[in-house]
């Protein structure tokens, strides 16, 4: 394992013949560099000058890859992760550790591990209750990409009962969501945010029975597949699957059901990454089926 610099916070590499991933190893835990082999073009979004000031400090946005806790709000989702991290370096991978978090009394955790016979990695995002009363949340995986890139939402297609009577899917909305925004592109089966860059932020999520989200940038396809567990409570009108655009990044969220944490006790999800090469951008929604069809499902 090499060590790094991420605008003047030390990084430390996972690296195997596919894939070469850079995390912070003081802070976070956050993951900050992802490169296909051979490349030196990061994937993931780099952010370091955005930031919002906290009571508990200032929170830094970073880029890359973090580990949030749903529902969102101000008090208790910006707590700044600026020092104390333990890293313990694994076999195949490493796990990232973060102190317990005022307030929320909450612990986070990555485990990382790189895939030794294709271009993947898995992580497992790991909360406790470290408090002395229970807490609802949901574990919230938020992945910022790189911009210029197109965002895949894949959507229910096919009736959910048998007589074909009852609604088969749904879309959150956000306040500063607009339904025209040019970015959006709608059809039946998938929902695509495309790679125009805009000040307005924008926003959509759903629950996606398909677990995955994709993006295509450059020449590369990224996607990230998650377990589906339906038929429990999700933030956010039901939602296990987000996307968040503005004129920085693109984020690919993911969140796990809510669950009412008890002390001691700790909420897992994971997410695996592919990553899959030598792929052009689509240039028409057939194109993007077709890619999915032969790359994703």
């Amino acid at each position: 394992m090499s060590s790094g610099d991420f605008y003047g916070l030390p990084t430390r590499t996972l690296e195997n013949d596919y894939l070469r991933l850079e995390y912070l190893a003081e802070a976070g835990p956050r993951l900050v560099r992802l490169f296909a082999a051979g490349s030196d073009q990061n994937i993931l979004a780099e952010a370091p000058d955005i930031f919002w000031e906290t009571p508990y400090g200032r929170f830094n946005i970073r880029g890359g890859h973090r580990l949030w806790h749903a529902p969102e709000k101000m008090a208790r989702t910006y707590i700044p992760d600026n020092d104390g991290l333990v890293v313990t370096d694994l076999p195949d991978g490493v796990r990232l550790e973060a102190p317990q978090e005022p307030d929320t009394a909450v612990y986070k955790t990555m485990t990382v591990r790189l895939h030794t016979d294709r271009p993947a990695l898995t992580i497992a995002h790991t909360l406790v209750n470290g408090g002395v009363w229970a807490v609802e949340l949901a574990p919230w995986a938020i992945t910022q990409m790189r911009l210029g890139g197109t965002a895949v939402f894949p959507q229910q297609v096919g009736q959910l009962d048998d007589d074909g009577l009852l609604p088969n899917r749904q879309l959150s909305l956000w306040p500063y969501t607009r339904l025209n925004d040019a970015r959006l592109h709608l059809d039946d089966d998938y929902v695509l945010v495309g790679p125009e860059a805009d000040a307005q932020p924008f926003k959509i999520g759903c629950f996606n029975r398909h677990g995955w989200l994709a993006y295509f940038l450059d020449d590369l396809l990224f996607v990230k597949r998650f377990p589906v567990r339906d038929g429990q409570p999700h933030p956010d009108f039901g939602c296990n699957a987000e996307i968040y655009a503005n004129d920085k990044f693109v984020e690919l969220e993911s969140l796990g059901p809510l669950t009412l944490l008890q002390p001691g006790q700790s909420v897992s999800h994971s997410e695996t990454w592919e990553v899959h090469g030598r792929i052009p951008q689509p240039q028409s929604p057939a194109e993007t089926r077709r890619l999915i069809q032969q790359h994703i499902l």
